[in-house]
Formats: C-alpha cells, sequence, structure tokens
C-alpha cells in the first residue's frame, strides 16, 4: 500500500510523460482480464471482499509512485506515471494484494509499521515486483539484495 496519490486536477495528457487518464482507464480494462487480476478479483469476492465497478481508477499524481490503495477508496492508479500495458498489469496486481490483506486481516493497522511492512512484502512477492528479470529490466543490476531494495 503506497501513501495515498494526490491527485492532480484535469484529465489530460501528463506534463512529463505518462498517459491521459481516458488511456490509463483503458489500459486498467484491459488488465481486468488478465489471469492473475482475474484470480485476485475472483477469490476477493469469494472472500466477501466486495469490489464494485469503480474499485480501480486512473488519476493523475503529484507524487512519482505508481498507484496506491487506499481503505475505503479503493486502487488508483497513477496515469501520469504509466507508460506500457505492463506497468499498470503490475501495479493493479500489487495494489489487489494490499486491498485483499485490508479486507482478510481484521486487525490490520496501516499505521503499524509492522503491518505495512508485511503487506508490501506479500504484494512484491506476489504480484513479482521483485523477481530478478523484472529488476533488471528497470536497470537495477545489483544481483545480492535487491529485494530489500525493491520491497522498501
Amino acid at each position: 500500500m503506497a501513501k495515498e496519490p494526490t491527485p492532480e486536477p484535469g484529465s489530460g495528457p501528463a506534463s512529463y510523460g505518462g498517459k491521459s487518464i481516458e488511456e490509463c482507464q483503458s489500459m486498467i480494462q484491459r488488465s481486468l482480464q488478465t489471469p492473475m487480476v482475474k484470480f485476485l478479483r475472483e477469490h476477493m469476492e469469494k472472500s466477501g471482499c466486495v469490489l464494485g465497478d469503480k474499485f480501480i481508477k486512473a488519476v493523475r499524481c503529484n507524487k512519482k509512485i505508481g498507484g496506491g490503495y487506499t481503505r475505503g477508496h479503493g486502487i488508483m492508479i497513477c496515469s501520469n506515471h504509466m507508460n506500457i500495458q505492463d506497468e499498470v498489469n503490475q501495479v493493479v496486481i500489487h495494489e489487489l494484494i494490499h486491498a485483499y490483506d485490508d479486507c482478510r486481516a481484521r486487525n490490520l493497522d496501516w499505521a503499524n509499521c509492522a503491518h505495512h511492512a508485511c503487506s508490501e512484502i506479500r504484494a512484491g512477492h506476489l504480484s513479482g515486483d521483485c523477481h530478478l528479470m523484472r529488476e533488471l529490466l528497470r536497470g537495477y543490476m545489483k544481483l545480492r539484495g535487491h529485494e530489500q531494495e525493491t520491497i522498501l
């Protein structure tokens, strides 16, 4: 769960790259059709976690983050920091894992560093964020200790 993205007003193309809100919303719709996202959503719903049609939405963000999950608000994907479909897919998967943790762990306190860190580790591992090949493609060439740096 990243810190809540700070949406910017307006929905035009990003001033520093990325996609417009409309383009990102289309990418989110495509990500909903991927096997992993379908699996996560299905299991969340089976567990009693209600996901409405507007649970995942594209916004423009001031901070350099891909997105975030906020209890009661759902998942926001930062359109102005997304460039390709794979990035959107990864952020959706990562944030759905946080949403699942929030729904299933009744005593989860996001202000508790241990709780937050546990969910970040789970999301990093289960979403594939920390996979060595993904890290190498991002330009992180460090073979030892990359996992700890990825989670932070």
